[in-house]
């Protein structure tokens, strides 16, 4: 936790006891292993009643965690950005050092002799973190859509799946409101007008989720040109994926992946992945005596 005071100032006891709430949501989802967005803390917030849920709400959290950080009692490291990122080169010091990195980073494709293959695609860059987390778990790729898909990404989706030759499986996951439910309604179709013959399941936010996790609702925006038909299947209420727990959301994904895989074939490839690294790792050990010995130069 870095807690770094640049600008010192005082709160007064709501503020200081908000604060203190933050760290307590930060803390806990630290030790389940996520890190969160500004968004998420403050949909935790709301659901447990500690601030009303509108957009003078929101505005007002980001202006005192700001405020907080600066002043040295939230962590510059609890509340991430997902949305944007430096793109650097990677640098070694020596040869063993990359060769190091490669030994760890190396990976067979665990779905290889599997009859399946899937994909998740999550409507919020926001959320690719937690994603990420359980795909990576289960050697499964993952991909921010931003909302609408654009066609290009649209077309190289459709292109990669139909060239897989076995059963491919598209998981989305999106917010419940007019557009989130209309943005799998339009994947699908993008996906078979290109020739991709893919199952393609939204698995979140769904309304049986919401009746079961009751996350806390938004009105749903009216200038949405999709907004009349959603209302009269859903009433006037609207809902974020972001305000799921991430854990329910990382256990949804996991469930999904499981259900469609062959975890003995699975778990072989990783096996053999474990054996392969270990054969890597043996000759980074052994790198600086083939330098002495001129082995290599």
């Amino acid at each position: 936790m870095t807690m770094i005071e640049y600008v010192p100032k005082r709160f007064n006891a709501d503020k200081e006891e908000h604060i203190d709430r933050v760290n307590d949501i930060i803390a806990e989802y630290q030790r389940q292993g996520y890190s969160l967005t500004l968004r998420q803390v403050y949909y935790q917030l709301v659901a447990r009643d500690i601030i009303p849920n509108n957009e003078r709400s929101y505005k007002n959290l980001g202006v005192l965690i700001n405020d907080a950080r600066l002043a040295g009692l939230i962590s510059w490291e609890a509340i991430v950005d997902r949305t944007r990122h430096l793109r650097k080169q990677s640098h070694w010091d020596d040869p063993v050092s990359i060769l190091k990195a490669a030994a760890n980073q190396f990976s067979v494709d665990k779905w290889a002799e599997m009859d399946t293959y899937c994909e998740v695609w999550v409507e919020k860059d926001a959320l690719i973190d937690i994603i990420a987390q359980v795909c990576n778990e289960w050697d499964v790729n993952c991909l921010s859509c931003r909302g609408y898909v654009s066609q290009s990404t649209m077309w190289e989706s459709a292109i990669r799946l139909k060239h897989i030759h076995k059963q491919s499986i598209v998981f989305h996951l999106g917010d419940h409101d007019p557009s989130g439910i209309d943005m799998s309604r339009d994947m699908n179709d993008r996906l078979a007008l290109f020739g991709a013959d893919v199952k393609f399941e939204r698995i979140a936010l769904n309304y049986d989720q919401i009746e079961a996790h009751d996350p806390p609702p938004n009105p749903t925006k009216l200038t949405d040109t999709r907004s009349t038909g959603y209302i009269e299947n859903y009433g006037h209420d609207c809902w974020e994926l972001d305000a799921l727990e991430p854990r329910i959301i990382t256990d949804l994904i996991r469930e999904k992946i499981k259900s469609v895989m062959d975890e003995n074939i699975f778990y072989e490839a990783l096996e053999s992945e474990i054996r392969e690294k270990n054969k890597m790792r043996s000759f980074v050990a052994g790198y600086p005596e083939f330098e002495k010995k001129g082995i290599v130069k």
